[in-house]
């Protein structure tokens, strides 16, 4: 093998992941895009239909969150390895998430105990764009101060808490453990 085709190896590893979890998500039955026809590439309003169908919404800020999070963890067990092999890992944990999250039990699992009562799964362009927001906030966490990066991500929880009454803590904590006085908060947007 070459030194430098070994040098790209795991970013061409890393792009087999997201191609493999796209087709994966297209052979599972998501929608490739939005039913609505449009490609948009953000879309705001979280109680709709189109929610998790397009490019980038309020979600894809926890995205970004789980590239810090996985930068973070891979720093602390696995930092002798490359960052090209460390962005495969994180990339395979996210698109492996991306999957589960689509599946039909935890797509009803959201839509019984959390605020997404119209939500039927992510679009194949959502999800493969979720999972290149987490390769952004790879990169980001990795050249970013600590400090920098923990701001922005508490930053992002607050803003989307503030504005939208959910983020990636509150969409944990009510998929695992959901709470009704949480939920009815959620609810009076």
């Amino acid at each position: 093998m070459t030194r430098r085709f070994s040098r790209y190896l795991p970013y061409l590893v890393t792009l087999l992941i997201v191609l493999l979890a796209a087709l994966w998500l297209l052979w599972d039955g998501r929608e490739p895009y939005c039913k609505c026809g449009d490609v948009k590439l953000w879309h705001g309003q979280v109680v709709s239909s189109e929610n998790s169908q397009h490019i980038s919404d309020w979600y894809t800020a926890s995205h970004i969150i789980h590239g810090f999070l996985f930068f973070g963890a891979l720093w602390l067990v696995a930092r002798r390895l490359s960052f090209g092999w460390r962005l495969a890992i994180a990339t395979l944990v996210e698109s492996a998430w991306e999957l589960v999250e689509n599946s039909d039990a935890v797509i009803e699992r959201y839509r019984s105990v959390t605020i997404s009562l119209d939500y039927y799964g992510d679009s194949v362009l959502n999800s493969v764009c979720d999972i290149v927001a987490m390769m952004i906030g790879f990169w980001l966490a990795a050249r970013l101060p600590v400090w920098a990066t923990v701001a922005i991500a508490l930053g992002f929880e607050a803003l989307t808490i503030w504005l939208i009454r959910d983020g990636l803590a509150l969409n944990v904590l009510m998929l695992v453990w959901p709470l009704p006085g949480v939920a009815e908060w959620q609810a009076a947007r």
